[in-house]
């Protein structure tokens, strides 16, 4: 059974995906359009941070970046690092990830959730999966600016 839980994304199997991750997203974007985080920013106050496990194994990860406003807005998050292990794909673990990152954030009163992802061909199963669970292209938020690489997407809670 999988479960989503809290973790540390510098523990050692979780800094492998991580770094994996860092990797495809360089070798399929310019550098300047790389917003991935790497395990040390993952772990700042403003980011929580989850993996799935099957048994022990890791399947993937997820994080909710809160966005900080300073004139009181309505609490905003920003999804980051989705990421399923390759031996993992196709058995629904970025959903169960995505919706446990999204109960989440109702739990604590977020009122919009935000997201950036590519354009290429190697980002549209991410598309779908965000598009599925409610997600609209938007334009960009909070320090991100037009770029013809990134696609930016929120949903509303």
């Amino acid at each position: 059974m999988i479960h989503v839980e809290p973790d540390d994304p510098a523990r050692e199997d979780v800094h492998r995906l991580l770094s994996e991750h860092l990797a495809d997203m360089f070798a399929t974007s310019p550098a300047e359009s790389v917003h991935a985080l790497d395990h040390s920013a993952l772990s700042a106050p403003s980011i929580t941070f989850w993996t799935a496990r099957d048994g022990g194994a890791l399947l993937g990860c997820g994080a909710l970046k809160r966005i900080e406003s300073s004139d009181g807005a309505a609490k905003r998050g920003e999804i980051k690092s989705m990421r399923t292990m390759a031996s993992a794909r196709g058995r629904g673990v970025a959903t169960l990830v995505l919706s446990h990152i999204l109960d989440e954030a109702r739990s604590q009163n977020y009122e919009r959730i935000f997201l950036e992802t590519g354009t290429e061909d190697y980002f549209a199963p991410a598309r779908r999966l965000y598009v599925r669970n409610g997600f609209t292209e938007c334009p960009p938020f909070a320090d991100y600016t037009l770029d013809p690489n990134s696609v930016f997407m929120e949903l509303r809670l």
